[in-house]
């Protein structure tokens, strides 16, 4: 074998090596998926949803394509709601007196409390949709992040057509989240500012900036903050 097909046969080894060990984007979206809601239904993330010097208590449970999130207004009793999601489809409740009433696709985008965080928002339902793409791998805030993008399902329901999102590379929780409109325009940034470690091998989030933008210009437009204490025993109400 002469000089340049030695060089040429490295060069494609090479490059088979480095395609071989390239992480799988859906290992990287499940581990953040994880992060983000733990994995046991007895394992409630409480926080709240902060906005102009109010203050939205809210809950979060996960197992595996089943959420629940509970939040209260006032002093009245919290609302409920359960989220089953599919790769495709899914199907989202609100528990009413005990009673299951199936929750309308159009209330999906609305505004929780008159906060930046809409339903879809909450139930992060974008972490379940199929085939994400690897894209890059980018740093936010000094931190090595896997850059994955995410298309909407045909026929879904929700306000995002493309969202990307930004996973820590060491960690495994995401740390930004952009969400675009059907006309390419940015709609909603989601930034992490803080994360904190609720196992040995498992950290979740504990604060973030939810950011509403003007998808013509990019303009922020409003923001909230959506703080999370550290998981505490709790059960999910209704629906399992």
């Amino acid at each position: 074998m002469n000089l340049q097909l030695t060089i040429l046969a490295g060069v494609l080894v090479s490059s088979m090596a480095v395609r071989a060990q390239a992480p799988d984007a859906r290992a990287i979206l499940e581990g953040a998926r994880m992060a983000a809601t733990l994995t046991k239904l007895d394992e409630g993330l409480s926080g709240n949803l902060k906005k102009d010097g109010l203050a939205v208590p809210v809950t979060l449970f996960l197992q595996g394509k089943n959420i629940q999130f509970q939040f209260s207004e006032g002093k009245g009793e919290p609302q409920i709601y359960h989220l089953r999601l599919n790769d495709n489809a899914f199907d989202l409740f609100e528990i009413i007196n005990g009673k299951t009433v199936r929750f309308p696709d159009a209330k999906l985008v609305q505004p929780i409390a008159g906060t930046d965080v809409t339903y879809e928002d909450l139930a992060l339902r974008f972490f379940y949709w199929p085939n994400p793409k690897l894209e890059a791998e980018e740093n936010i805030n000094g931190e090595a992040c896997y850059k994955l993008r995410l298309d909407k399902p045909k026929d879904s329901a929700g306000r995002y057509v493309a969202v990307y999102i930004w996973v820590h590379k060491k960690y495994g929780a995401f740390m930004r989240i952009q969400g675009y409109d059907k006309n390419g325009g940015l709609a909603k940034e989601f930034q992490v500012q803080e994360v904190m470690q609720v196992t040995d091998k498992i950290w979740t989030l504990k604060k973030m900036q939810v950011a509403t933008h003007d998808p013509a210009t990019g303009r922020r437009l409003s923001i909230t903050n959506m703080v999370f204490d550290s998981p505490k025993k709790a059960k999910p109400q209704g629906l399992r």
